[in-house]
């Protein structure tokens, strides 16, 4: 037995000490600085606020302050609302089949102090003067009555400070300011009665009216252009009531980051409601593209499961069937008059190893280089037919021009040579507050592409140069598709290969296009001199190989000599 093992043996059961149960609850809780700002924005609008600012600085490491106008908490239970499971929301055990709040864990105010130092500033209607609490390492080391109007002030200061591993695996200061900002956008959606306001770094962000208008909440958080396009979504008369606003077909994006979803106000995630989306959707979307959803459900707080997260970010609903089929139809019935588009539909390319013409032993078809091809021709404006020496290879035109401008681009950045035309009249694009923070910080990897980018006013920027292979009438697509990769980037890849791979989609030659002979020659000239020529920078493959030898046996020309 090793050492290791005898060891965890010896070691006897035994109750953790009270610091080291609520280290493990804040680690629950406190997961990034926006967990933070989320557990204190959701007290206040618990609180009945019906204003909320938010600041932060320094990604929220530095400080976060949450300001609102609720009714602020009475100065005999100050104390309490920092000891663990101290809530105002739930009392006895049947509350929790019918939770009617966004909080009611009851570890958020203990937690945060045990991982950063607070200050507390409240006054409740009941007393005549505010109180100041402050607590450092979760302890309080200060108390005193300061003057204030009704409502609470919470700043958080240092967070993860003497928790060196925690702080280790945040990113950089801007990522976490979007991550902020798009929390903060989202409870704004959710909430259009209340005036939300978030400053980061000493800038107004995002600033609601809090007139009750959702639609003008999206002029705020995603622009005047999409507010336009956005159907209302409103039906009473199934359980869960279904409300909101989804986006006209001709308004789309390159990832499902724009769907909101909000369950009796509460912000959650849902492959259910992903998936009723989608299937609403179903003949008006082209694939990969989806629409931008604001869904609001209403059911009563027992149908639902509240507490099944650590983080609250998902729920369990009891009928999740009537769910899906009344937010489906919902959706739906906001897109009945708006006519589905007819699209042409293009068959894929086999993967090449999983042919069933390939045969085993047969090498040429998973070579990553290609021999000398000759043009035949075009097939339906989608495949390009070729041969070759060991026989027939159909190119898919889309996917092959997709690898010769992806490598191109990576190519030319890395020899910081990328061609770059300027616009004559620059183009203006409106940035959500998550996007904003985001460009800040990759400004310089887009400058690296051609891109100059520069401010023009609020939350609106003027692109004045774009990388030279982007064709005119593509503009427009091109820069939506990019700012949507900066807000929801896959992890697996780096930055500079996904604006590559951006790029080469929205500007390569479509499935349909009629090409030229010399055109058709250029191309695959083009595709031999790649270094992956078999499939496009999405690892789709870009042609189908069918051999000599494959196509003697389909044609019953190997059974013997004679026939030859």
């Amino acid at each position: 037995m090793s050492l290791l093992l005898l060891d965890k043996r010896l070691m006897p059961i035994q109750v953790l000490a009270p610091e080291v149960v609520s280290k493990i609850a804040a680690g629950e809780v406190v997961e990034r600085p926006a967990s933070v700002v989320k557990e204190l924005v959701e007290n206040s609008l618990d609180a009945g606020a019906t204003q909320i600012g938010v600041e932060v600085r320094g990604g929220g490491i530095e400080l976060i302050r949450v300001t609102d106008n609720g009714l602020g908490v009475p100065a005999r239970e100050i104390e309490l609302a920092f000891q663990r499971y101290a809530t105002s929301k739930i009392s006895q055990l049947a509350d929790l089949e019918r939770i009617s709040t966004l909080g009611f864990r009851g570890e958020a105010l203990p937690s945060i102090a045990t991982v950063a130092e607070v200050e507390i500033l409240t006054q409740s209607v009941a007393d005549s003067s505010g109180t100041y609490l402050s607590l450092k390492n979760g302890a309080i080391n200060r108390r005193e009555s300061r003057a204030r109007a009704r409502g609470t002030t919470i700043s958080v200061r240092q967070l993860f400070r003497n928790f060196p591993a925690r702080l280790k695996f945040l990113k950089s200061p801007a990522t976490e300011n979007s991550y902020i900002a798009h929390l903060v956008s989202q409870y704004a959606l959710a909430f259009p009665e209340i005036r939300f306001s978030l400053i980061i770094n000493g800038r107004l962000v995002l600033n609601t009216s809090g007139n009750g208008n959702l639609r003008d909440v999206v002029v705020e958080v995603y622009g005047a252009e999409v507010a336009q396009k956005m159907l209302e979504v409103n039906n009473r008369d199934t359980m869960p009531v279904v409300s909101g606003l989804v986006s006209l077909p001709s308004l789309s994006r390159s990832s499902r980051g724009y769907f909101s979803f909000f369950v009796n106000r509460r912000w959650i995630q849902s492959r259910l409601l992903t998936k009723a989306v989608e299937q609403a959707y179903q003949g008006f979307l082209m694939s990969g593209k989806y629409p931008i959803v604001i869904i609001s459900l209403s059911l009563p707080p027992e149908e639902i499961d509240v507490n099944v997260h650590p983080a609250k970010r998902e729920v369990k609903f009891w009928h999740d069937q009537n769910v899906f089929i009344a937010t489906q139809r919902a959706i739906r019935k906001a897109l009945a008059a708006v006519p589905a588009p007819k699209f042409k539909t293009v068959p894929t390319p086999a993967i090449l190893p999983s042919n069933p013409w390939v045969e085993t032993g047969e090498k040429s078809a998973l070579s990553l280089e290609l021999p000398i091809l000759r043009v035949v021709g075009q097939l339906a404006n989608n495949y390009i037919i070729t041969e070759g020496p060991e026989g027939l290879y159909l190119i898919d035109q889309h996917a092959a021009h997709e690898r010769i401008l992806y490598e191109k681009l990576l190519t030319q950045r890395s020899r910081q040579q990328v061609e770059v035309q300027g616009l004559l009249e620059p183009i203006v694009i409106e940035l959500t507050p998550r996007q904003e923070e985001i460009l800040r910080t990759k400004a310089d990897v887009l400058n690296q592409f051609g891109f100059s980018i520069e401010p023009f006013g609020t939350r609106s920027y003027l692109i004045k140069t774009v990388p030279a292979l982007i064709k005119e009438a593509n503009l427009m697509e091109s820069t939506k598709a990019l700012m949507d990769l900066l807000t929801f980037k896959e992890a697996s890849a780096s930055w500079e290969e996904k604006i590559a791979q951006s790029l080469a989609c929205h500007n390569a030659i479509k499935a349909g296009q009629i090409l030229s002979n010399e055109e058709i020659r250029e191309l695959v000239r083009q595709l031999e001199q790649t270094s992956q020529p078999r499939a496009c920078p999405h690892a789709r493959p870009t042609m189908v190989h069918l051999s000599s030898r494959q196509l003697e046996k389909e044609f019953g020309r190997m059974a013997s000599s004679h026939t030859r």
